[in-house]
């Protein structure tokens, strides 16, 4: 990781722009200050001091954004589940997008435009080309991490022609990723049958704020709606329906796809967990199973009741651990007292 920079060593000057390589612009009235991208591939930015670029902008999160660089070279912009938001040429962005050349981003009050020569092209048939190697993940983060899966899927898959599937399945995969998107989140996976998403939180445990929570019970909420009205829709055999799982915790996020194919997510016990607890309620006869840290939150957001603590083994893991097992409805009603409270 490059080193950490501050408005004294961003003084870089004019010889990046002559010799042409990725930096930042931060535009400020004493004069504009040149940040250098160089080295490394992966910078974060914001208002901590143990960030790679730490910008003094109090309207700016400790760990605000990141940008990255895959070993094909384009560059990508994350935000880091900041309080006020990053934005890619006047428009909020929630899931990582590429970020090229002319470029501005705006994180709290702080404008940087982003500039990059245009790489040079490679000849296919030099045998010396090497294929792009695969980045690594290089950000540890607190998130929470949802899975939901269709239930009996297989059973749906034996019953209904393939053109049926194909369209019913292709909705429900749809409308779920534009409620995650609108959620704050995004679809992090497809796994045939269920998806994954995530949402970013600040540093610590204790200050994980209880907009993000009331965004991730939205989604819980509007997603069995949707799969409900998915079963007016279609002419199928059985009620279609769903589980959850949701686990919080520090994950490691970032890239794992190639340089030509970049591939953002995050791994680790956390995702693993939320993986075993949605497959969980099966065992407890739930529908959604919830986390220790994430029912805390969670139920403090949104005043959530009706959830029962229970004693559950993971596949994959030597001792129990505690969730909290519900269903939609207990979802539903508190999601439904939150929005008459507002």
């Amino acid at each position: 990781m490059a080193r950490t920079v501050g408005f004294g060593p961003i003084l870089i000057g004019y010889a990046i722009v002559l010799n042409s390589c990725p930096h930042l612009r931060l535009r400020m009235e004493s004069g504009d200050r040149y940040i250098s991208l160089a080295n490394g591939n992966c910078w974060t930015l914001g208002r901590s001091s143990d960030n790679t670029i730490v910008l003094p902008d109090r309207w700016m999160s400790r760990a605000h954004a990141m940008l990255q660089r895959t070993d094909g070279g384009d560059f990508y912009l994350i935000d880091l589940g900041s309080r006020n938001g990053s934005f890619l040429n006047g428009r909020r962005v929630s899931i990582p997008v590429t970020i090229k050349n002319g470029d501005r981003l705006t994180l709290g009050q702080t404008e940087l435009d982003f500039h990059c020569p245009l790489p040079q092209p490679q000849d296919e048939d030099d045998p010396n080309t090497e294929e792009p190697a695969t980045a690594v993940l290089s950000v540890r983060r607190l998130i929470s991490v949802m899975v939901i899966d269709i239930r009996n899927f297989t059973v749906l898959t034996r019953q209904i022609d393939e053109a049926l599937l194909s369209e019913t399945i292709g909705t429900w995969f749809r409308q779920a990723g534009l409620i995650i998107r609108e959620s704050g989140s995004w679809v992090d996976k497809y796994i045939g049958d269920a998806v994954m998403a995530v949402w970013f939180h600040a540093e610590e445990i204790a200050n994980i704020n209880d907009t993000q929570m009331q965004q991730i019970g939205r989604a819980l909420v509007q997603l069995n709606q949707m799969t409900t009205e998915l079963n007016h829709k279609y002419p199928l055999p059985f009620p279609l329906r769903i589980g959850a799982g949701v686990n919080t915790g520090y994950a490691m996020v970032g890239n794992t796809g190639s340089g030509d194919r970049p591939d953002y997510t995050a791994i680790g016990d956390t995702v693993n967990a939320a993986f075993r607890l949605e497959s969980s309620t099966k065992q407890i006869k739930k529908e959604v199973a919830l986390g220790r840290v994430t029912y805390h939150y969670l139920s403090r957001a949104i005043a959530l009741s009706g959830f029962e603590e229970r004693t559950v083994r993971l596949k994959g893991y030597d001792d129990p651990i505690l969730a909290y097992g519900g269903f939609f409805r207990d979802l539903e009603a508190a999601v439904a007292t939150l929005e008459l409270e507002s």
